[in-house]
């Protein structure tokens, strides 16, 4: 059981590591606004909607890691 939990374990830090690297800086709209990229529709949308399901991402794996860590330390 504990080997099951700290595989799992692994690819839930492995996971996390991922989401937050794939997320744009908060200072990325500004930059852009500053070097006059294009800001079209559809790539305002398409990064908000991004930069949206990656935040809800992060919780939901954030807190499958804090229950995972949890575990472990009960066991």
């Amino acid at each position: 059981m504990t080997l099951a939990i700290q595989i799992a374990h692994l690819v839930v830090c492995i996971a996390l590591v991922v989401v937050v690297i794939f997320q744009s800086g908060k200072k990325a709209g500004l930059s852009g606004a500053i070097s006059g990229a294009a800001d079209t529709f559809l790539a305002k949308n398409k990064s908000k909607g991004a930069d949206a399901i990656l935040a809800k991402a992060t919780k939901w794996v954030a807190l499958a890691f804090a229950v995972l860590t949890l575990c472990l330390h009960i066991i």
